[in-house]
């Protein structure tokens, strides 16, 4: 009896783990050559304030865009790592936008918000901008964007935190 409980507690963790994210691996973490990097597609979308943000607002500085939802077991793994990334390296020109894709909007982003204490800046996602990127198919879809609004990187699912840490610590470095 104790064997069946623990396995099936073990199959429900495995697949709450991957619910949200594809069947794809995560793309490797190899940043593409500055020279192969495609644009990253500009956006306007409100934040919990009704402030509109833009992706170019942030040119001059390296962007890990996080398209996310409150209900993705992934998603809530990588948060704290990106709140830490943040706070870590914001005073080098990293900044953190998350890109909420969750359907009822402000109803359930803004009560997770105060409940994580996200210190980055979240806006509110639509199948506009999901489409301007190719279609995120896959939640949690990251980028990282270098300080010329050029994507360099991408990870569809759950990725380490060593690989953004790595990839982060590589755009903020080139100048």
């Amino acid at each position: 009896m104790f064997f069946r409980v623990f396995a099936a507690s073990v199959l429900c963790l495995v697949l709450c783990a991957t619910a949200c994210s594809s069947s794809k691996p995560a793309e490797s973490s190899r940043l593409r050559p500055a020279g192969k990097r495609p644009a990253a597609p500009d956006f306007a979308l409100k934040d919990v304030h009704g402030q509109t943000v833009r992706l170019s607002d942030f040119k001059g500085k390296v962007v890990l865009l996080n398209f996310w939802a409150t209900w993705c077991a992934p998603c809530k793994v990588e948060i704290p790592w990106f709140m830490d990334f943040e706070q870590k390296y914001k005073d080098r020109g990293l900044v953190v936008l998350g890109v909420s894709m969750d359907e009822e909007g402000w109803e359930v982003v803004k009560p997770f918000l105060d409940r994580m204490k996200i210190n980055y800046r979240v806006v509110i996602g639509n199948d506009e901008v999901s489409q301007s990127y190719g279609g995120v198919d896959a939640l949690p879809t990251t980028l990282l964007v270098d300080r010329n609004g050029m994507i360099a990187s991408k990870h569809e699912g759950l990725a380490p935190k060593s690989e953004y840490e790595k990839e982060i610590l590589g755009l903020l470095d080139a100048q």
